[in-house]
């Protein structure tokens, strides 16, 4: 495994911004939604580069693989959460259009570091 930390990763930094606008986007959420649709989005958000960067901490392949895979999952769930708040009227098309169109360069960036790494693994 490379010795690169995962604040070097370009995967990891595009991911951790978009953590930040979700959180900006989210904060005029209704207060109702507080600790339902606003905590999910926020918790999916942070669980996608946490669960890279514990990927990168990790000493096996497999062990990083399988980090990566949750951080993926947390993509496809921030995805569907966004699209639930655009439903509901919380987010404009445009704000979720914007958030989208971070999401699949993030989407992107993963696939391409699973692939790597599933490459090593080969």
């Amino acid at each position: 495994m490379e010795n690169k930390s995962c604040t070097d990763l370009q995967v990891w930094q595009h991911c951790r911004k978009l953590v930040a606008e979700v959180y900006a986007a989210s904060q005029n959420f209704p207060k109702h939604e507080l600790f339902g649709l606003t905590n999910q989005l926020r918790r999916a958000a942070v669980s996608i580069p946490s669960n890279i960067a514990e990927g990168c901490g990790r000493q096996s392949l497999r062990d990083t693989i399988n980090f990566l895979f949750i951080a993926r999952g947390s993509l496809y769930e921030l995805e569907t959460q966004l699209y639930v708040a655009l439903d509901l009227n919380y987010l404009s098309t445009d704000e979720t259009e914007a958030l989208q169109a971070h999401l699949v360069t993030c989407k992107k960036l993963l696939h391409g570091f699973i692939n790597h790494y599933r490459q090593q693994l080969a």
